[in-house]
């Protein structure tokens, strides 16, 4: 019994040491399981931190891949400028002038009253031969004879009337930049009639109805594009004073005070009393507003050629032609403008005025002077233009020198334009002229019966320019001159 009993004791003491063992002792793999443990703590903060620089990097990526995608916005938008760029350098390069365009359509209503005409007998009787009592085949002593003879006859009058007349203007102004001391500036005119288009005008014995080097688009003449204007001009410095040197065709139409009645800018330097005329020429000009202290004081030497005698006429090639060329000279004077009140003095010259222009219009009659029977005295033949031919006509005399001057003084007063204008014209003629119609009255520069006598004329120019309402604008102009002006 004791035997089983400690047998019995013995079989238990074993296991519950056993569980001791197990419960008690630490086993050996324990180190182990915490290692691992500490590996796994680890390793989830290492892929918390890998994690975190993948969100970091995903981050970044994302702003390059915005800065590439800007990048790319930015390279289009520089591409599209450049491409831009290249084209205005292009337009630049190969077309360097600007372009504006003015466009005017006027009616005009013109009624003449008493206009004066020489009586149709007198007229038929240059086309009636001497023999028959008439004028054709005479003398120049018996034509004067005849002509005084009918002092007394009384010229036909009636009225002209033109209830609607509508014209076209178009002006193509140009300008271009050359460089900083160069520019450009030209203007190509048309100035038509609706419903004509020739040209050439009949002559009814007035100096506008002559197609002529000076008229061609300051009055309807043809639908033909015109230049009007075309010069350089060359500006810089001498000292403290800035000068402008200008050759071409002169912007010399449309000048002070035109700009009140056509409301525009001033379009022309001389004044417009005194030369309202195209023509090709210079003018230098000295900027002296800094030297002097005087808003706007300026002085400009002009000078311009009238008519080319050695040029396309029946005269060209003799070497000493009866007709000179006409040469104009002057200055323009500017001793106070401070764009609002403004003083011109302007004065001209011309040499060897001639008896007429080169130009195109149709005669009613051609007068030739021949001596026909041999006598050593010429007669004076008369045509009748009968079909119409147009002619080109040509000066035949230098009759004399001509002077002009004009004063001119513009302001504003409580938004009331203002302008008055003084000016004097000067005749000094030399001979009478040869051309055979006019030979036939003896006249010469504004002289006739072959008294060649010097006259002086005056006139009085003076307007006001009042605003109204709706942006309108009441013009009033009064003008005066004298005999001989």
């Amino acid at each position: 019994m004791s035997h089983f009993n400690g047998y019995f004791r013995s079989r238990a003491v074993v296991p519950f040491i056993f569980l001791l063992s197990i419960f008690f002792s630490p086993p050996a793999y324990s180190n182990e399981v915490q290692a691992l443990k500490d590996q796994i703590k680890l390793m989830n903060e290492q892929l918390k931190a890998m994690q975190e620089r993948l969100e970091k990097l995903e981050q970044t990526n994302q702003k390059k891949e915005d800065a590439i995608n800007d990048l790319k916005d930015k390279t289009s938008m520089i591409d599209e400028l450049d491409e831009r760029l290249n084209q205005a350098e292009l337009h630049t390069a190969t077309d360097k002038i600007s372009f504006g365009v003015d466009f005017r359509v006027r009616a005009d209503s013109i009624h003449y009253e008493d206009s004066l005409v020489a009586p149709a007998s007198l007229i038929a009787g240059f086309f009636t031969p001497v023999a028959s009592g008439g004028l054709n085949g005479a003398t120049l002593a018996q034509i004067q004879g005849a002509m005084a003879g009918m002092q007394g006859v009384g010229a036909d009058k009636f009225d002209v009337t033109n209830d609607i007349m509508f014209t076209n203007r178009i002006r193509l102004n140009m300008k271009a930049k050359v460089n900083k001391h160069l520019t450009f500036a030209g203007r190509l005119a048309s100035y038509k009639v609706w419903g004509d288009s020739t040209g050439v005008m009949y002559n009814h014995g007035s100096m506008n109805q002559v197609t002529m080097d000076g008229n061609t688009s300051s009055l309807p003449h043809g639908d033909s594009l015109v230049v009007e204007r075309a010069y350089f001009n060359l500006h810089d410095q001498i000292g403290e004073v800035p000068f402008n040197l200008s050759l071409g065709r002169r912007p010399s139409t449309e000048g002070p005070p035109l700009e009140y009645r056509n409301y525009s800018l001033e379009g022309g330097s001389p004044l417009a009393n005194i030369i309202n005329w195209q023509f090709d020429g210079g003018s230098l000009t000295f900027n002296l507003e800094d030297l002097t202290d005087i808003p706007g004081a300026e002085f400009k030497m002009c000078y311009g050629v009238g008519f080319e005698g050695d040029w396309g006429n029946s005269y060209a090639m003799i070497n000493q032609p009866d007709v000179d060329d006409v040469h104009l000279a002057g200055f323009i004077v500017t001793p106070y403008n401070d764009d609002v009140t403004s003083i011109v003095l302007n004065y001209a010259h011309a040499w060897d005025i001639t008896d007429g222009f080169t130009g195109l219009t149709v005669m009613p009659f051609t007068v030739s002077k021949e001596d026909r029977d041999g006598d050593g005295t010429p007669e004076y033949w008369f045509s009748q233009n009968e079909g119409g031919f147009s002619s080109r006509i040509q000066p035949y005399t230098s009759i004399g020198d001509w002077d002009a001057a004009s004063l001119i003084v513009r302001t504003q007063i409580a938004d009331i334009d203002m302008f008055v204008s003084g000016a004097l014209s000067h005749t000094d003629p030399s001979r009478v002229s040869k051309n055979p119609y006019y030979e036939m009255m003896g006249q010469g520069l504004l002289s006739s019966n072959g008294n060649l006598e010097s006259h002086t004329g005056y006139a009085f120019w003076a307007g006001a320019l009042f605003p109204m309402p709706l942006d309108g604008r009441l013009g009033l102009e009064y003008n005066w001159g004298s005999k001989y002006w």
